[in-house]
C-alpha cells in the first residue's frame, strides 16, 4: 500500500461524515465509510487491494482500537448497569434460543449442514457497530443502556462460540486462547486498579500533562496491542482482546484526556481505515451467478432481524431491538475462517456477508428511528430526560 492509496482511503472515508451531516437523516458515520470501501474495493472500482498485508494490518489495528473504545463506552461503573446487565443478558439468551430454531431451519432448507454456524450468526450483535451508532446519535436512557448491555453480552459470547461452530476440531485450542485473553484482561484490571488507588496513575497523568508526553495513551496502546497479540497467538479474534481491555479501562475509570486522545486516534484515522477496508474486502459479485446463495444471504439477514425483533414482545422498543441485530465482526470472522479452511460452499461466505449487510442497513434505519425518541436532543425538545435514565456514552 502506497501513500497515494492511503490518501485515497482517508479521502473516501469522508463520505461517512458527509452522509451523517444532515441531522434529519440520523445516519451513523460508519455507514458512509462502508459504502466508500465497497465503491473503491472488489465490488466497485477495485482501486485498493484489501488483501495487501499493510492495509490488512492497519485495518486490524483499527478494529482492535474500535473494539477497545466500544468497551470503554460501556458504563461499567454506573450503578444502573447492574440491573441493565441482567436484563441484557436475559435478552441475549432468549435471542440465542430463537436463533437456534431459525438457524436449524435455514440450514435444513438450504442443505448446507452449517446449523451451528448460522445459530451463532443469528444470535450475534456487533458492539463495534452499535456502540458507535449510539455514540454518534447520542442515544440515552435506561432502555438504551439495557440494549447496550445486551449487545455487549451477545458479542462476547458469540466471539467465543464462533470457533466452536465454524471449526469444531480446533475448538479446544480456541477456547484455551479465549480463556488466556480473558484471564490476562482480569489480571490487568487488578493491576490497573491497584495503580489507580495507590495514586501512581494520577502522578503519571500529572507528569504527562505537564511535559506533553501522552504517557497514558502510549501505555494503553502498548497493553492493547500486547493483548491483541495474545489473541492472535491463541487463534481467537482481536475483537475479544480489544473489547475486554476496554471493559477493564471502563471499570477502573478512563481519564477524560485519554478519552479525547483515543477519539482522535480511532475516529480520526484508524477506525475509518478499518471500515473502508471492510467494505473494500467484500466482493458482492460472487453472488451474481448464484441465486441460491443470494437467497441464503437474504434468509440470514431477515432471520437475524426476526430473532432480535421478536424481543419487541418482551417490551424492548422495536428500533432498539433491530439496532441490536446489527452484525459486523462475527460474520466477517466466520467468512474469513470458513474460506481459509475451505469449510464453506461456493458463494456461502459472500452470502454470510450479504446477511450482515442487510442487518447493517436495517440498523441504520433503526438508529434513525431511535434518535427521534432516545437522543439527547429529542429529550431536550421534550423538556425532560430521555427515559429518565443515565447517559450511555460521554
Amino acid at each position: 500500500m502506497s501513500f497515494y492509496q492511503l490518501s485515497l482511503i482517508a479521502a473516501v472515508a469522508l463520505l461517512g461524515p458527509l452522509l451523517a451531516l444532515p441531522k434529519k437523516w440520523h445516519l451513523p458515520v460508519v455507514a458512509g465509510e462502508l459504502l466508500a470501501g465497497i465503491a473503491i474495493g472488489q465490488t466497485g472500482l477495485d482501486l485498493v487491494d484489501s488483501s495487501d498485508p499493510t492495509f490488512t494490518f492497519v485495518a486490524d489495528v483499527g478494529f482492535a482500537l474500535i473494539m477497545f473504545v466500544a468497551g470503554t463506552h460501556v458504563p461499567v461503573r454506573d450503578a444502573a448497569i447492574r440491573p441493565a446487565l441482567g436484563g441484557g443478558a436475559l435478552r441475549a439468551g432468549i435471542a440465542a434460543v430463537l436463533a437456534g430454531a431459525v438457524g436449524i431451519v435455514i440450514a435444513f432448507v438450504f442443505g448446507t449442514g452449517h446449523a451451528p454456524l448460522y445459530i451463532v450468526l443469528l444470535a450475534s450483535s456487533s458492539a463495534a457497530l452499535v456502540l458507535p451508532i449510539v455514540d454518534s446519535l447520542r442515544l440515552t436512557g435506561s432502555k438504551v443502556l439495557m440494549t447496550t448491555a445486551q449487545v455487549a453480552v451477545a458479542d462476547v459470547a458469540c466471539i467465543v462460540a464462533l470457533p466452536l461452530a465454524v471449526d469444531p476440531p480446533n475448538a479446544p485450542r480456541a477456547s484455551l486462547g479465549a480463556a488466556l485473553v480473558a484471564g490476562s484482561a482480569a489480571v490487568l484490571f487488578f493491576v490497573l486498579r491497584w495503580l489507580e488507588r495507590g495514586g501512581t496513575r494520577g502522578r503519571v497523568h500529572d507528569v504527562s500533562e505537564d511535559r506533553k508526553f501522552a504517557l497514558e495513551l502510549r501505555i494503553q496502546l502498548a497493553l492493547l496491542f500486547a493483548l491483541s497479540g495474545l489473541a492472535v497467538a491463541g487463534h481467537v479474534s482481536i475483537m475479544l482482546a480489544g473489547f475486554s481491555f476496554g471493559l477493564v479501562v471502563a471499570a477502573v475509570g478512563e481519564p477524560r484526556r485519554l478519552a479525547h486522545q483515543l477519539f482522535a486516534v480511532s475516529d480520526g484515522f484508524l477506525g475509518p481505515v478499518f471500515f473502508v477496508w471492510l467494505g473494500a474486502s467484500l466482493d458482492l459479485r460472487d453472488l451474481a451467478g448464484s441465486p441460491r446463495m443470494i437467497l441464503l444471504g437474504i434468509f440470514l439477514g431477515l432471520g437475524t432481524l426476526l430473532v432480535h425483533g421478536s424481543l419487541r414482545l418482551l417490551g424492548q422498543p422495536l428500533p432498539l431491538a433491530v439496532l441490536a441485530a446489527s452484525q459486523l465482526g462475527v460474520p466477517v470472522a466466520a467468512a474469513t475462517i470458513g474460506s481459509q479452511l475451505q469449510l464453506l460452499g461456493q458463494g456461502e461466505a459472500a452470502a454470510i456477508i450479504l446477511g450482515a449487510l442487510i442487518s447493517i442497513g436495517a440498523s441504520t434505519i433503526a438508529g434513525s428511528r431511535a434518535a427521534r425518541t432516545f437522543s439527547r436532543s429529542a429529550a431536550a425538545q421534550a423538556g425532560k430526560p430521555s427515559e429518565g435514565g443515565p447517559t450511555v456514552v460521554g
